[in-house]
């Protein structure tokens, strides 16, 4: 169960469950620059430096894909030996997703220590009640996604029995269209099938990556939301034709579950000066007031 620091002033009990939700590392061996231009080791590690400054114990550390940026086995060790101590540190649980740029067989020798085979990296992790499914959507040879029947009937039978908490499932191709016309060449394929296989079951979210930047909206019926890249980020101040990577905007997501709603907050890889106007003695005093007090000192707006 995730460690949620701080008094609750609103009306919502605390989260049952925090995720960090993260993506698109696409590391390089030997930490080689990606394009010459991205040091994506660097932007890794000043990533997870910003996870553990977060003071919360999650419940999982979910990257959904692009992992490496070749397959190459070096970059997945390298991958595994900065992540693996932060997420022993915090005392959760790892969920690897595979990406277009993956491939599976060195992704399952060297990530998850099981056979280097081509078969789809699949799994389900019980978070406390909580069930998160990991999709594979990468097609071995090309970039663009897609889900085989196979794997769609394996997904059927797992939502067949409702988790108490309701189900999150994990993917790298996010099933939502891109105002950015060249993901629409490397979207999901086939997301009917996607929708049939989660129409009536506990699906309560989709956490994605692909885009390099976070985007949501409902598929299905079901919400959908898509992580920024830990690399690089698209620039999307630019027209969507001329959209291209730049070393900035780097953003991971805090995912809050609650029981009747799930909140996906958006946690920039900055270094930046923070004001301390509300630290811990002001949550103190607030604490030690009624509700009727702190709307009081708060939220009444004093004359001018």
């Amino acid at each position: 169960m995730a460690s949620v620091p701080g008094p609750q002033f609103g009306a919502h009990e605390p989260a049952s469950h925090v995720i960090v939700h993260l993506s698109d590392t696409h590391l390089l061996a030997g930490d080689a620059r990606l394009g010459g231009w991205f040091d994506t080791a660097a932007n890794l590690r000043a990533t997870l430096e910003a996870v553990e400054r977060l003071g919360v114990q999650p419940d999982a550390l979910v990257f959904t894909g692009d992992l490496t940026d070749l397959g190459e086995p070096d970059a997945y060790r390298a991958l595994r030996d900065a992540v693996e101590p932060v997420a022993e540190r915090l005392g959760a649980p790892i969920l690897w997703v595979a990406g277009n740029h993956d491939e599976r067989p060195e992704l399952r020798r060297d990530l998850l220590d099981s056979a280097p085979t081509q078969e789809p990296v699949t799994g389900v992790r019980d978070l406390a009640g909580l069930r998160l499914i990991t999709l594979d959507t990468s097609v071995p040879g090309w970039h663009h996604g897609d889900l085989d029947g196979a794997q769609l009937d394996w997904l059927r039978g797992i939502l067949a029995e409702p988790a108490p908490h309701g189900t999150l499932l994990a993917m790298h191709h996010p099933p939502l269209p891109s105002h950015i016309p060249f993901f629409d060449i490397l979207e999901l394929q086939h997301q009917p099938d996607l929708a049939d296989a989660i129409a009536g079951s506990d699906v309560r979210g989709i956490l994605a990556g692909h885009l390099h930047y976070s985007t949501s909206g409902l598929f299905a019926g079901v919400p959908v939301s898509v992580a920024s890249a830990t690399c690089y980020s698209m620039n999307l101040q630019r027209p969507p034709s001329r959209v291209n990577g730049m070393d900035a905007g780097q953003s991971f997501h805090l995912v809050h579950v609650y029981d009747d709603t799930i909140t996906h907050a958006v946690v920039p890889v900055v270094s930046a000066e923070t004001a301390e106007v509300f630290d811990d003695a002001w949550l103190a005093r607030m604490a030690a007031l009624t509700p009727q007090q702190r709307l009081e000192a708060f939220s009444r707006k004093r004359p001018r």
